[in-house]
């Protein structure tokens, strides 16, 4: 029996058609769609235009200044506050934004002009700028044009074969040189993913890489070679003998969790031998800072999740399993409607004043940041050295980079009453940062019933 399918026969189904009415639409929705995207592209140039004038005005600050590299960045990290609390973005995302537009700006004219038409996509604009971040900046105009040339003859999926081998040919330096280089950036990042969960990301050398890999890989193989066999006899006992009864945590699993421990327990290599224990760094053991509810120290349903501070949300089970192994506690009353913080107190060390300074603030209070008080320093407000007190209202946490800001540049903070900031910018724009209230708390079912009660914990 033979089959017509694919040669032309149509008896399968019905061919989708268009009436001349529905022929009319599609034509009209494309022109639409053809003109919204040119119209977006354009606006999107625009905006890269005027963040590269920001970075250029910081640029212009800077020049004549003896320290010119740091006298850049403070420019530059005033003007990114300036545009980030305008736009409710933070001062750190809209640095790195104005940076990236100085680059186009500057090294992919060509690149940013066929953008500014519509002749290519942003996708497009990724790529030459990745494929290109490599290569020297006297190289980039002949580059730029080239791989300009290569974007508008097809998608951008198409063509990235094409335009990073362009960029590997215009290299002028060998392969070993650039890898050197790219060594000096190796970093680790957090990337915050949903349900309590995030990515550690660590770009390193690909032996190392791979090495790693390797090692956590044997090391799980050994876990599971150590679990009981099927008729209850163990397939292989680990180097101390011990069975991994009930462990039914699958290769990935395993090898997550051993990334985990090695990291938070293990001691580096080069770690200084200190008698029979860990040397100084493996004796430095992980810290963070979470904000629990009482309901939730306790195992009932309607615990609610845990607030870990400059983060994400957490479970109430892993909230639990970090207050068993705690160290040291502060105890919040807050209100139970407005969530603000009514007293804190502590069981151990340190001073009543930072107890409650941190539970007030519980993370930079610059507009924006959410760096955790733990990582952060307190503030005097009205300088100490000009008779500013040491008191509650004039203190505050400031992260590293926006303390040493608010001492080099024309940003001003000035504390009103209830903890409430109030910045001053270059550019007489003022805006306010009210005290965080605690994200997780206790609020009875009818709020209105206890309104100026404390929080019954």
């Amino acid at each position: 029996m033979s089959s017509n399918v694919g040669k032309g026969d149509r008896s399968i189904g019905p061919v989708i058609g268009y009436t001349d009415a529905d022929l009319g639409a599609l034509c009209q929705i494309v022109a639409d769609f053809e003109d919204v995207e040119i119209r977006a592209a354009r606006e999107e140039v625009a905006r890269v235009r005027v963040l590269a004038r920001a970075g250029q005005l910081a640029r212009k600050q800077a020049m004549g200044q003896t320290a010119k590299v740091r006298a850049h960045d403070m420019a530059l990290r005033s003007i990114a506050l300036e545009l980030g609390a305008a736009s409710r973005v933070s001062d750190r995302s809209m640095q790195r934004q104005i940076n990236d537009a100085v680059q186009l700006v500057e090294d992919y004219p060509t690149l940013l002009a066929a953008r500014e038409t519509g002749s290519i996509t942003r996708q497009h604009v990724s790529l030459v700028v990745e494929a290109g971040t490599p290569l020297p900046t006297d190289v980039r105009a002949e580059f730029d044009r080239l791989a300009t040339e290569r974007c508008l003859t097809d998608s951008a999926n198409r063509v990235r074969a094409a335009v990073m081998i362009l960029a590997e040919r215009m290299h002028p330096r060998t392969a070993q040189e650039r890898h050197q280089e790219a060594r000096e950036g190796r970093a680790v990042r957090i990337r915050p993913l949903s349900d309590g969960m995030s990515e550690v990301c660590a770009p390193v050398p690909t032996v190392i890489a791979v090495g790693i890999d390797d090692r956590l890989t044997q090391m799980a193989r050994a876990v599971v070679d150590s679990r009981p066999g099927p008729d209850g006899t163990e397939e292989g006992p680990d180097v101390h003998g011990n069975v991994f009864t009930g462990d039914a945590r699958t290769m990935d699993q395993i090898r997550a969790d051993l990334f985990a421990q090695l990291l938070l327990a293990g001691s580096p290599v080069v770690d200084p031998v200190a008698g029979d224990g860990p040397g100084p760094l493996g004796a430095i053991r992980a810290k963070v800072q979470v904000v629990i509810p009482a309901l939730s120290l306790t195992d009932v349903d309607t615990a609610g999740p845990a607030d870990l501070v400059g983060h994400s949300p957490i479970d109430p089970e892993t909230a639990r399993e970090l207050a068993a192994g705690a160290t040291w506690w502060e105890r919040l009353v807050t209100h139970p409607v407005s969530a603000t913080v009514l007293a804190a107190d502590g069981y151990a060390r340190p001073a009543a004043l930072d107890r409650w300074l941190r539970a007030r603030d519980q993370h930079c209070r610059t507009l924006g940041c959410r760096i955790p008080v733990i990582r952060c320093e307190v503030d005097h407000n009205d300088d100490y050295a000009k008779g500013g007190k040491t008191e509650h209202g004039n203190l505050c946490h400031f992260c590293q980079r926006h303390h040493s800001m608010k001492q080099f540049t024309a940003w001003q903070v000035q504390q009103l009453e209830g903890g409430i900031l109030q910045f001053t910018s270059p550019t007489g724009r003022i805006y306010t940062d009210h005290p965080p209230p605690v994200s997780v708390h206790f609020t009875p079912d009818d709020p209105t019933s206890s309104q100026g009660e404390p929080a019954p914990f």
